[in-house]
């Protein structure tokens, strides 16, 4: 049967392919079906696992100090129930057979079930307890991880064809996917400013989220047609459909080869004015599709992505080789490496600190300043690399002076004791900050006086002054980039900048909508970085664009109110 759901389109193009289905949040597993000569293997795979987290818990319970607190004894005690428990040890074994399914997916199955039951219990102590379930299976699938089995060859070598389909997708996970190529992806959560949004973006792959049912609509294999511009899912779609879509799909295509052709063009609008376009990175192997866009820099490199999805933090050493081979790699052309920006929705194994409001607790340079240690580290890394190339350093989430000041405190720290070892670095590294609470937008001049350069965090800062989580497809609709408050913050936060002298760029993903170049043009920006599956469709804007003409709409747009004027202005600039 043949149906469409509608979601938000977070990444544009359309994709055409076999879902492929992954379970929900924290649990993200493959599912795949193993062959009746395998089931034999998958189940020893699964009882090895099993044996391998009893261990590691009888190891911690061998490792309590004497003077510890009753309850550590007793929590050791829940987690050795729960893995003892049969529907966790002994229910996924006889799953395996009959559905021969993986391993982690009969796990996750079984471990969904009992999570649901301790759910509905009235008493708060034993709904609770399903955090601790969590924390177990956790514990168990990276055992599994640890020891991989057989995957067919339609996981392994046919990823093009598939469309992953899940019910939500953490930024940790689409790291993963980073990996593979796939043909698309749609997640019944999120929204389009999302982390895991940005990051699918950067995959340059079509994507839908926010579609609520999807995941327990959609099966196993069943034909998707995934359109990322409009937002629209059409599974099993009849043959008029799919050979319509297939022609868009086409048409796409050629508009992407066609862009290509800009890519050795400078970045001049039509009066002349030299435009900059950097790029955003996640990991340094992103530095490839930097060169293929022909970006001027990197305006973004996020490092929290290196400290995902592994047991330790990286130390300095990973770091600085990680640093320094984005540097070498980009030939003393601008690499802005943005220290740690943890917390909200992007977390590491170690973080057992949970706010109830993640986007406004303890994340990015805050989380950096309560961990000194963690923070020299990094620091010492960044200046390390400074000396193989053009690297600047960027603190994200500022709000005040005292945070800069210590942040700064901190960098002289780190760089005494370089000096005291001898170990050579950039001396003059450029130091900015990332401009995305309205309050140091508010307040510009604080750090306008201290720092070398800004960057616009327009993702936050959005966020943060209309009150919208932007990873809840629940307040999704309300997150609007052309509300008159953002407008006027934006373009004064451009104009203070550029009247003090100091360079400021937008590196929040409006950066990356062609739609609103001319409008971020015609408020004085001259400084845009993007996912690199951007830049060539923003630089053709920017290279069709005359600042005469766009100038004084965009600022009409700073004076208009209603909602209907607003887009009304912004069709004239992009006419």
């Amino acid at each position: 049967m043949s149906f469409t759901v509608h979601g938000i389109g977070v990444s544009g193009g359309i994709a055409i392919g076999y879902a492929h289905l992954v379970s929900h949040a924290r649990l993200e597993v493959a599912h795949y079906v193993v062959p009746k000569s395998r089931l034999r293997d998958e189940v020893a795979r699964f009882d090895s696992a099993i044996s391998k987290v009893r261990e590691e818990v009888s190891i911690l319970r061998g490792h309590i100090p004497p003077n510890a607190p009753p309850e550590l004894d007793a929590f050791i005690n829940v987690h050795q129930m729960i893995l003892e428990d049969a529907t966790i040890s002994e229910e996924p074994r006889r799953l395996i057979e009959v559905q021969q399914c993986n391993a982690e997916w009969a796990l996750r199955l079984k471990a969904e079930a009992l999570i649901n039951q301790f759910g509905k219990m009235e008493d708060s102590y034993l709904r609770e307890r399903k955090d601790d379930v969590l924390h177990v299976v956790e514990r168990v699938m990276k055992a599994l991880i640890g020891q991989p089995g057989y995957i067919p060859s339609s996981i392994g070598g046919a990823e093009q064809s598939s469309i992953l389909v899940a019910h939500d997708v953490s930024p940790a996970d689409m790291l993963i996917f980073k990996q593979h190529q796939f043909a698309g992806f749609i997640t019944d959560v999120g929204g389009a400013t999302s982390h895991t949004a940005i990051v699918a973006r950067s995959l340059g792959i079509p994507c839908v989220a926010a579609l609520h049912h999807a995941r327990a609509l959609v099966h196993e294999g069943e034909l998707l047609v995934v359109d990322g511009t409009q937002g629209v899912v059409i599974v099993n779609p009849d043959k008029q459909i799919l050979s319509e879509y297939r022609l868009r799909q086409n048409q796409w295509e050629l508009e992407r080869l066609k862009l290509k052709r800009l890519r050795t063009t400078f970045a001049t609008t039509l009066d002349g004015t030299p435009i900059e376009l950097h790029a955003n990175i996640e990991i340094p192997e992103d530095v490839e599709q930097v060169k293929e866009s022909g970006a001027m820099g990197i305006g973004l490199f996020r490092s929290e992505f290196l400290f995902m999805n592994r047991p330790a933090l990286p130390d300095e050493e990973e770091q600085f080789e990680a640093y320094q081979r984005v540097a070498r790699e980009m030939r003393g052309l601008p690499v802005t490496i943005r220290t740690l920006d943890l917390g909200a929705d992007k977390r590491v194994d170690r973080d057992v600190h949970v706010s109830a409001n993640p986007a406004m607790g303890l994340r990015a340079i805050r989380w950096c300043l309560a961990e000194p240690q963690m923070f020299q580290v990094q620091l010492r890394a960044i200046l390390r690399a400074s000396h193989y190339g053009n690297v600047r350093l960027l603190i994200p989430m500022l709000s005040g002076l005292a945070e800069l000041q210590q942040t700064l405190h901190l960098i002289e720290q780190a760089k005494k004791s370089l000096d005291a070892d001898g170990i050579p670095y950039d001396r003059s590294i450029q130091v900015g900050g990332m401009i995305e609470i309205p309050a140091a937008a508010l307040a510009l001049n604080l750090f306008t006086r201290k720092l070398d350069f800004l960057s616009i965090g327009t993702n936050d800062l959005i966020q943060y002054t209309l009150a919208i989580d932007r990873a809840d497809d629940a307040v999704a609709h309300l997150y609007d980039p052309l509300h008159p408050a953002v407008l006027l913050l934006l373009s004064g936060i451009i104009r203070t900048a550029t009247k003090a002298g100091v360079p400021v760029a937008v590196c929040g993903e409006i950066a990356g909508d062609a739609k609103l170049t001319r409008l971020l043009l015609g408020f004085g920006l001259r400084i845009f970085s993007m996912h690199p599956a951007h830049l060539l469709a923003v630089k053709q804007q920017v290279l069709k664009t005359d600042l005469e003409v766009c100038t004084p709409i965009a600022n009409k747009m700073l004076r208009a109110e209603e909602p209907d004027r607003i887009r009304e202005l912004v069709q004239r600039l992009n006419a």
